[in-house]
């Protein structure tokens, strides 16, 4: 017998597989028979396995009430690892801990021990068999619950964290407005000084999930490691009422640098993803909801290239009842209430994947859009990503117009289409107001995406590159002058200490620290590193004659054969 058989994963949820591992698979046992110790008086191998199973069930039934559902389950899922372990037939070996089979004890080939659940217990595997069976038993317990699953990142989604070296100076403000770890109930911006960083929240996040939680079971899927997660985790849901052991960490991914359902406790058609990065899950995008990045902090910004500023450096935030986390909350109940309606027992041809695309298709329901001049001249329209993703949200595209379009797309306003439009009274609008509506998860007003705004956005980028051409000016100069103090003192001692090993002498300590200030941490050290390289070669050229000009390649005959046997 499978040892998830008619388990309710999730109505215990994987805390209860975790505490029941905890208890049967740390006792002290070398074999399956002494891990359910039985009492001397019954004989045969029948007598002994039911007089097990009555008293581990009356002993523990003894100390149970019925609202204590969760135990009674551990109970059920101890029962059946007995039933498994008396059984006279082959061992399965649905899963193992530390290469043991769970269920006989046998020792288990690493290649045959299937899908690791560290989050839940470390060391723990099932068989893919044995999840699909656990997959199915847990469909029909979410069913009776009106609930599925929901699989949530965590940075740039739930919250925006930065290192606090990198925290600019005009952020320096933040570190008087941090909230107590002791009570991060009523907070959204904590100092972790041990962890060296900052956390912001994003707001609306503790209403999202207490919602979300009514309709879904809650997973956090994120590619940091295992403390960061469970530090955010604390920070989220400090009474554990909504993720408890179900956090999952790039330590755990099966996919390196990616992220799979393979490890998620749920059918494929139940589960829904939130997340920024498209890219991160592969196998999974219809089942993903893209939500606008969160770039509270200025380092968030400069991770992804951004030259707008961060905001804490405008001093602002998401509006709650209208940001990212509200809309999201939206779209969730939809898809969540096409599911379950009509409230019917047989959900079997239901799938949250069919319907999440229903729901997107509502977005630009009633708009016929004609692009003009935004694709390459001899590309196919039809298979550019714009038109496929202005379909994906409801609108009707074409390639001409006519009176029924209702939208131009353009990215100049000289073509005749842009033209034809404002005598139509049509609107006009840049690419930027479909991207928006893709992943603002809502149509956005179109006097927002109007050209004017895209001549308007195309001056500040100029500004932005002439002001990033003469940071990078300054920088080469601070840099070219600091290794021309190095050059010139060369002859003093070297006392203080820069980056990768390299020291230099007092008297060059102003240009040093006008190099720092002027360049990214990592534009220093990879300067720095670039100069030790150099002088390690010069040094190498100028020891002696026998190590000038270039190394030469032992010859074949420098190689006597060996003597053959």
């Amino acid at each position: 017998m499978s040892v998830a058989s008619d388990s309710p994963v999730h109505s215990s949820s994987s805390d209860d597989l975790a505490a029941f591992l905890e208890t049967e698979l740390d006792s002290d046992s070398d074999s399956s028979s002494e891990s359910f110790p039985i009492e001397e008086e019954p004989e045969d191998d029948a007598e002994v396995s039911n007089h097990r199973l009555k008293r581990r069930k009356l002993d523990h039934l003894e100390t149970v009430d019925e609202d204590e559902i969760e135990e009674v389950a551990s109970v059920k899922f101890s029962q059946e690892i007995s039933e498994a372990s008396s059984s006279k037939l082959p061992c399965q070996h649905p899963g193992t801990f530390g290469n043991m089979c769970i269920v006989c004890g046998q020792r288990v080939e690493e290649e045959e021990t299937g899908i690791s659940f560290t989050y839940i217990h470390k060391g723990i595997k099932f068989h893919e068999d044995e999840v699909t069976r656990m997959r199915d038993i847990d469909m029909k317990m979410l069913q009776s619950q009106r609930k599925l699953c929901l699989v949530l990142d965590l940075d740039h989604t739930l919250l925006n964290s930065t290192v606090l070296r990198d925290l600019r100076p005009e952020e320096e403000y933040l570190k008087s407005l941090t909230h107590s770890l002791q009570d991060v109930s009523g907070g959204d911006l904590f100092m972790l000084e041990f962890m060296h960083m900052m956390t912001k929240l994003r707001p609306f996040v503790h209403s999202f999930l207490k919602e979300a939680s009514k309709m879904f079971v809650l997973y956090i899927y994120t590619m940091g490691d295992r403390p960061y997660a469970r530090q955010m985790a604390k920070l989220l849901d400090p009474k554990g009422e909504y993720f408890g052991e179900r956090i999952i960490s790039r330590d755990d991914g099966t996919v390196r640098h990616q992220k799979s359902l393979d490890v998620v406790l749920g059918q494929e058609k139940a589960v829904l993803i939130l997340d920024d990065t498209e890219n991160a899950w592969p196998s999974h995008k219809d089942n993903l909801i893209v939500i606008e990045r969160y770039h509270f902090f200025a380092s968030s910004c400069k991770q992804f290239d951004h030259r707008f500023q961060s905001l804490s450096q405008l001093k602002s935030d998401e509006s709650e009842p209208d940001g990212a986390l509200a809309t999201v909350l939206k779209v969730l109940k939809q898809t969540h209430s096409l599911f379950f309606e009509d409230g019917g027992e047989d959900l079997s041809g239901r799938d949250v994947r069919s319907l999440l695309k229903q729901v997107r298709k509502e977005i630009l329901k009633g708009c016929k859009v004609v692009f003009s001049r935004v694709f390459p001249t001899k590309s196919q329209a039809e298979d550019h990503p714009l038109w496929r993703v202005a379909e994906g949200l409801g609108a009707t595209c074409a390639t001409e117009v006519d009176e029924s379009v209702t939208h131009v797309v353009a990215m100049d306003v000289g073509t005749e289409k842009v033209r034809w439009a404002i005598r139509e009274k049509k609107f006009v609008v840049h690419r930027g107001w479909i991207d928006a509506a893709n992943y603002l998860w809502k149509k956005q007003p179109e006097e927002n995406f109007g050209l004017e705004q895209l001549k308007k956005q195309g001056a500040e980028e100029k500004s932005d590159d002439d002001v990033l051409q003469k940071s990078r000016d300054a920088c080469y100069k601070a840099r070219d002058a600091f290794y021309t103090c190095l050059e010139k003192e060369s002859g003093k001692k070297p006392t203080e200490i820069a980056s990768v090993g390299l020291l230099y002498p007092k008297e060059c300590s102003l240009s040093r620290t006008e190099f720092v200030k002027s360049c990214r941490s990592s534009w220093v050290k990879h300067f720095d590193r670039e100069y030790c390289r150099n002088k390690r070669v010069q040094r190498l050229l100028d020891d002696g004659d026998e190590r000038k000009g270039p190394m030469s390649l032992p010859q074949p005959y420098t190689f006597k054969p060996s003597p053959s046997t």
